[in-house]
């Protein structure tokens, strides 16, 4: 297991497979971009017709609808579109005459759905008055009520807008599905709970969001309803193309009738995931909730993606075993397509429904090559993102997630075979981002996350957040019995606050662990949690020149000096080790010899918190220190109010923050 990114040695699908014309032109700004992209095809246009080539009437395009062998098709570049010539390459056909399962047989009978609303046909003076109040960052928020154990916010951009008003959604029997689907998602969701009831209007509503609140034992069904919903987008788009087809396959040669039903290329789906057993697990959500007669290099894509999950034993967290058991590979990225009876693994990027991916390998996958030449068109008409593990990414480069969703939705370089007269309006105008649907769960959220939400997570639909009832903060459900001081410091804006912090451990934290008594037997045994590497690197040079005696673990320490470090601590020799947020994250050691706990700052996950004072409980357990002796100490200011409330608790953490004692105990 590594925390850092490894090449995989299988050649996955990828968007630079799909090569460009030499010479390309930049993405134009949105205010200009249906004229700009006319200007940018039209030589390649004109070349075309030059050559002899006679020029195709408008919309009319295979009158005569040719049977198509899909591997041809396969080979093609145009259909980067959603124009899919060949019927029975579509997924949600009913029968083998490639006719598409007509809307009215929706559940719950409804013929004008989310779909039709949000993608198809928006109300225009709606949508209009909606991005000029994302413009000004103006929402209407509603608290909702989900009972106990949870806070949900809903938004909706502009002003007292009627949106607020959300329908009830108890189970599969309220969502409308197309019918291929139902039998299979009712068996395996069947009726919401509590939570599920909380975000799936929003969901089925195509409005983004963002659920703080994932765990293990939610994190299976959350998989399934996400899935669901990108399958039912998928099967509902194709079945609208292949209608409007055959529209424009009867009309007549004067018929003007417009059907703008499809984006520039074809992939809709994006799935952030953060290892490729995770990948795994997604698409066999897939495979569960909708029967394909044959999964095409399915060998292949096991070989390369799966492996046991049974490396890990009972003794490491089960957060930890969910991430990290069996492949734990984090560059790599696959693309899928569906059809109506197969589902086919490695699909280049432009001929994918689906694009599977962690954020580190789809940035390699965009930047691979000439660094001018980068090639992100195949996320140009990206419809919704669907981001599993955000806590996860956090631990890994954040940086990563943010490239990618800076190249979401951009106005693409090339044609790649689209028929613009088909494009949506939206996408013409450069709006795309706004009609996408985000939807990023994590197991809590932080402020990086929440600048997600704010800068790119911006639906004309709404959004909706999500997150645990901290009131209490796992504080409360400690029973070590050992003192707990938090001592907040001064830092007057959160740009200094990495120096206000450190001043303060130099000038009160370190005397204080200079004072404690060595005992007779043992070293004083002070573990300094520190969350950030910089940090980290700041206080281990710092104590270089110290008289302490200290030994180090970090997340880029290699297994020999990490055995050996610990083996110091734990007899004494060493009497500070400094340990990093993320060397825990990746390995959860079980560190032994600690007597007092020294937090260099609140954990952005509060589980490392429960973890780590339980080193100390341990080994009064063992005997090692009196009870009374075992200490844990808090740095925190006032910048890290999210931190601070899951783990003392929502109730408390305004005190904390502002009042003017600077120092809390808790028992």
């Amino acid at each position: 297991m590594e925390y850092s990114a490894s090449s995989g040695s299988e050649p996955e699908s990828d968007g630079s497979d799909e090569s460009s014309e030499e010479e390309e032109e930049q993405a134009q700004p949105v205010s200009k971009a249906y004229q700009s992209l006319l200007q940018t095809f039209a030589s390649r246009n004109k070349s075309t017709l030059s050559n002899g080539e006679p020029r195709s009437k408008r919309r009319k395009l295979h009158h005569e609808a040719p049977t198509v062998d899909e591997d041809t098709i396969e080979l093609e570049d145009n259909t980067g579109s959603d124009s899919a010539e060949e019927d029975e390459d579509v997924p949600g056909t009913i029968d083998g005459e490639g006719e598409p399962d007509s809307e009215a047989e929706d559940v719950g009978g409804e013929v004008v759905g989310a779909f039709t609303t949000h993608f198809e046909n928006p109300d225009e003076t709606q949508v209009t008055t909606h991005l000029a109040a994302i413009g000004k960052n103006q929402w209407t928020s509603k608290k909702l009520d989900v009972g106990k154990g949870g806070r949900c916010l809903l938004q909706i951009p502009g002003e007292r807008d009627p949106g607020l008003q959300r329908k009830k959604v108890k189970g599969i029997s309220s969502v409308q599905l197309k019918p291929k689907l139902v039998e299979n998602a009712q068996r395996i969701l069947g009726d919401f709970d509590t939570v599920e009831q909380a975000i799936a209007p929003s969901l089925f509503d195509y409005q983004d969001i963002m659920f703080g609140a994932r765990t293990v034992k939610n994190a299976e069904r959350m998989r399934h309803l996400v899935c669901l919903h990108a399958l039912n987008h998928i099967i509902r788009t194709r079945d609208r193309v292949l209608k409007n087809n055959a529209k424009l396959a009867a009309a007549s040669d004067d018929d003007d009738a417009e059907y703008r039903d499809q984006g520039f290329t074809r992939p809709k789906i994006l799935f952030l995931l953060e290892t490729k057993q995770a990948c795994v697990r997604a698409i066999d959500s897939i495979t569960q909730l909708y029967d394909f007669e044959q999964q095409e290099n399915k060998k292949r894509f096991l070989d390369s993606f799966s492996l046991p999950e049974d490396k890990f034993s009972e003794d490491k967290p089960e957060d930890f075993r969910e991430l990290f058991e069996g492949n734990d590979e984090n560059e790599f990225r696959i693309g899928v397509k569906l059809t109506r009876k197969t589902l086919k693994f490695y699909s280049t990027f432009y001929n994918s429904d689906i694009i599977f991916a962690s954020p580190l390998g789809l940035r390699r996958a965009i930047e691979s090559g000439d660094k001018k030449k980068m090639d992100s068109d195949f996320l140009s008409s990206i419809e919704m993102v669907i981001m599993e593990q955000a806590d996860a990414t956090l631990m890994q480069n954040w940086e990563h997630a943010e490239f990618v969703y800076e190249h979401l939705n951009l106005q693409p370089k090339d044609a790649h075979g689209c028929d613009f007269s088909r494009v949506r309006s939206w996408y013409l105008d450069g709006h795309a981002p706004y009609f996408r649907q985000t939807i990023v769960l994590s197991a809590y959220l932080t402020p990086k996350i929440n600048t997600l939400y704010n800068k790119h997570m911006r639906n004309v639909s709404g959004r909706l957040k999500y997150t645990p009832d901290y009131t209490s903060g796992l504080i409360e459900n400690l029973s070590h019995g050992i003192k707990q001081t938090f001592t907040r410091f001064d830092s007057p804006s959160h740009l200094t606050d990495p120096d206000s912090r450190f001043k303060f451990f130099n000038s009160t934290v370190l005397p204080w662990i200079t004072r404690i008594p060595k005992p007779p037997e043992g070293g004083v045994g002070v573990l300094v949690f520190i969350p950030s590497y910089l940090d980290f690197v700041r206080v281990r040079n710092s104590l270089v020149d110290s008289d302490l005696s200290y030994a180090s673990i970090s997340e880029y320490t290699d297994a020999t000096d990490v055995r050996k470090a610990r083996s110091h601590f734990m007899s004494g020799r060493h009497s500070l080790l400094l340990y990093t947020g993320r060397a825990h994250h990746f390995h959860r050691y079980h560190i032994r010899g600690v007597k007092r706990v020294v937090f260099y700052a609140v954990p952005e996950n509060p589980v490392f918190y429960e973890e780590v004072v339980g080193f100390a409980a341990r080994s009064v357990e063992r005997g090692e220190v009196a009870r009374a002796e075992a200490a844990v100490r808090v740095c925190f200011s006032k910048w890290e109010g999210m931190e601070l409330e899951r783990v003392v608790g929502g109730k408390r953490v305004g005190k904390m923050i502002s009042e003017r004692g600077d120092v809390f105990d808790f028992v």
